[in-house]
Order: C-alpha cells, then structure tokens, then sequence
C-alpha cells in the first residue's frame, strides 16, 4: 500500500487552504485618518535636504565604518562558529 496515494501532497494541502481563506476573508479598506496619519510620519526628505546629508563626509564615513565593523564581526563569529561546530577530521 503506498502511503504517498492516500495523502494528499502538501502543494494540494496549500491550495486548498488558500482557495478556502480566499473564500473567507474579504479585503478591508484602511480609514481615510489612518491613511493621513501614515502620510504624515512617513515623510520622504525633499532633494536638497538629501544631497546636505551625502555632502555630510563625517556622518556617511561613520554610516560606512559601522557598516563595515558589523559585516567583520558577523563574519569573525560565523568562522568560530564553523571551528568549533564543523565537522571533525579523524
């Protein structure tokens, strides 16, 4: 008896599952004072304020270094991760 005919795959457990919800939930509109508020944090930077920031050496230079110290010691504590839990010889 083959186990594999009786039960169905998990693509068709999947689709069945998203036909069903897709059934179930309806899309729900946002308030108009919500969508206001939203807009009023989310405020993109005009040009100019955008271009004094790039001018800024100082703070892109700290921006980068940080950057750059972060990525070294992800990777430093991958490699001793890897010493010491990696596999075995002998």
């Amino acid at each position: 008896m083959n186990k594999s005919a009786k039960d169905p795959t998990p693509n068709e457990e999947l689709d069945a599952l998203e036909a069903h919800l897709a059934g179930t939930l309806r899309p729900v509109r946002p308030s108009r004072d919500l969508i206001l508020r939203l807009r009023g944090r989310l405020r993109m930077p005009h040009r100019e304020e955008i271009v004094v920031r790039l001018r800024d050496w100082r703070s892109l230079f700290l921006a980068f270094g940080g950057v750059m110290s972060a990525l070294l010691v992800m990777i430093t504590v991958a490699r001793a991760m890897f010493h010491l839990f990696g596999r075995k010889d002998g």
